[in-house]
């Protein structure tokens, strides 16, 4: 997520942003849209990432900044991507332009916290989400005669706020409780937006062809102890993994190798605790609902670290952070 202005004597002659992988970056942008490139020689860029000075999808835009005269850069943070890393930097300073470095740098590396987590940790950014009853749960207990339907504890706001989170992320996990229990689809229908990656654990090879996981809607990962017969099955991939190691690492070094960057998970205490446990965490959104269950299933437990709450109607939306 990458944006660019172009600027000359206190003016904007020129801005641009990256639109979607494989599609011109923001400096191509930016320049590109100044009408008179003569009056680029005497302006400066700002953009919010290191150009690249590789080719990659694209061509290098170190290489064209330096090409259409332009001395004066200023960058809000270096990239951390090994093929980038200082040396669109060096490529510009080497060819004659001053280069200012470290610009809003927090907030720039917050605009892309999911692309550095992913290069510096190779691991997704990973949210952990769950909704819990004023008193602590995050379901009823379940017997094999109830309905494979979500006890709902949040409102529909919050709901449409968990759409909107689901179309920003690239990827959305569950575990096999979970799958079973509420036949989920996983899908964004209360926002606009594309489908996540639907991942879900079943060690077993528990839930059943028919499921809304299973039915092929959107591409899937599913993560199993079982071998299965995958032509079988539309736009489902397997993974076997070794359900009695450290399964969210496991699961951490396949989506890196997906190339996924960010992964929200839903799911069961269970799934979520193990996460949390194993510090593969970055953010958390709790809502807790204006509901009571009185018993049932425990709610996940966070210890220790810094936290923010919203109001969203009636239901309170505590956001946690990993430092």
């Amino acid at each position: 997520m990458v944006g660019s202005v172009i600027v000359l004597n206190n003016t904007i002659i020129g801005e641009g942003w990256h639109k979607k992988a494989g599609e011109p970056h923001a400096e191509v942008n930016a320049i590109n849209s100044v009408k008179d490139k003569s009056l680029l020689k005497q302006a400066t860029i700002y953009v919010s990432l290191e150009p690249c000075s590789h080719f990659g999808k694209t061509p290098p835009c170190a290489n064209l900044i330096v090409e259409n005269g332009i001395k004066n850069v200023v960058i809000g943070i270096v990239d951390s991507n090994s093929k980038v890393s200082g040396k669109g930097v060096q490529y510009l300073m080497s060819n004659g332009c001053a280069v200012i470095v470290g610009v809003l740098e927090n907030e720039c590396d917050n605009l892309n916290k999911r692309f550095f987590t992913y290069h510096n940790k190779k691991r997704p950014f990973i949210i952990l989400k769950w909704a819990e009853t004023k008193d602590g749960f995050i379901d009823k207990f379940r017997d094999e005669t109830s309905e494979n339907i979500p006890n709902w504890i949040s409102n529909e706001y919050s709901q449409q706020l968990v759409h909107k989170m689901r179309a920003e992320e690239q990827a959305i996990l569950v575990g096999t409780t979970t799958a079973l229990n509420d036949n989920p689809s996983l899908t964004v229908r209360s926002w606009s937006g594309e489908n996540p990656v639907r991942i879900v654990l079943d060690r077993n090879s528990k839930i059943p062809k028919d499921y809304n996981l299973l039915n092929g809607e959107v591409k899937t990962i599913v993560f199993s102890e079982v071998k299965h017969n995958i032509d079988s099955y539309e736009n489902v991939i397997f993974e076997r993994i070794d359900f009695s190691e450290n399964v969210p690492q496991q699961i951490c070094e396949i989506l890196y190798n997906y190339e996924i960057q960010s992964v929200i998970i839903e799911g069961g205490k269970q799934t979520l605790q193990s996460f949390i446990d194993a510090n593969l965490w970055d953010e958390a959104f709790v809502f807790t609902g204006d509901v009571l269950f009185r018993k049932g299933l425990k709610a996940p437990i966070i210890k220790k670290t810094s936290s923010e709450m919203k109001e969203i109607g009636s239901d309170l939306l505590t956001i946690y952070t990993n430092n």
